[in-house]
């Protein structure tokens, strides 16, 4: 059924799509998904729905066709070489903003919802276990700042390693937005929570792929690669495929978050 509830928005967000079984996984589940949730609007996080690595634009494609509105990624964005080719022609596919300005895509957009409001959605990335970029505590104020303009209802996916970086963000943000979701690790954390201000938070959304793998990939290589400490090639596992995310309702007048929950559903 549709969202009833008036003056309320629902977000649902898709953590990590990995390769071509989180792919299919979409495909099948997120149509019920959406129907059971009542859910206005979807965010997928894409960076490794290609082969585990990047996305190309025929799967930019696909995915928008399953009923995704905003695509976000992070430091994977740039494994396929052509995406510079064609990223500028989606303003719903985000790069993290806190990449120098210099660098092709948008970290933010804003969408025109049914009611006549707006969603803002900002992509951001952390440094600590990552490579160095620019602040994403300031730069995501930056972004804020823009969207203010428009918008109360601001989420954010914050792709970063460390769950101290994480939950530091969240903080950070507090009343400033009303989401801070994180991605990027592929283990979905326990710890969501609507934070005093009125921001929901989660560590880590998880991922949508395989799971009976580390983090989407096949076991076998990845285990010789700890054990012997040399280049393995890694290829995207495809049994117990799962869709992970979370749905979070938000109040479209002041931006305040109301609920969150995990979403976790098994590809039959």
């Amino acid at each position: 059924m549709l969202n009833e509830d008036v003056g309320s928005l629902k977000i649902l967000f898709i953590a990590d799509i990995v390769g071509n079984p989180g792919r299919k996984a979409l495909k099948s589940l997120l149509p019920k998904i959406v129907a059971q949730e009542g859910a206005d609007m979807v965010i997928a996080n894409c960076e490794n729905a290609a082969a585990g690595f990047g996305v190309t634009q025929d799967i930019i494609e696909e995915l928008y066709d399953t009923g995704i509105t905003v695509l976000t990624s992070g430091n994977h964005i740039w494994d396929k070489k052509d995406i510079n080719k064609f990223i500028d022609e989606y303003e719903t596919l985000l790069r993290p903003a806190n990449y120098p300005h210099s660098v092709n895509g948008s970290g933010s957009v804003i969408i025109p919802m049914s009611s006549g409001k707006h969603v803002g959605v900002i992509n951001i990335i952390g440094r600590v276990f990552m490579q160095s970029v620019d602040c994403p505590f300031v730069r995501v104020e930056d972004e804020i700042a823009k969207l203010k303009a428009k918008t109360n209802v601001i989420f954010v996916d914050f792709h970063a390693e460390a769950t101290s970086e994480k939950i530091a963000m969240g903080w950070f943000l507090d009343g400033k937005v009303s989401a801070v979701i994180g991605t990027h690790t592929h283990v979905q954390t326990a710890d969501e929570r609507i934070l005093p201000k009125g921001t929901a938070f989660l560590c880590d959304a998880g991922m949508t792929g395989s799971f009976d793998s580390v983090i989407g990939m096949e076991k076998g290589p990845i285990i010789e690669r700890f054990l012997k400490q040399i280049p393995t090639k890694f290829e995207v596992a495809k049994e117990n495929v799962k869709l992970q995310g979370a749905i979070i309702t938000i109040d479209e007048q002041s931006g305040r978050a109301s609920d969150i929950r995990r979403i976790s559903e098994v590809l039959s």
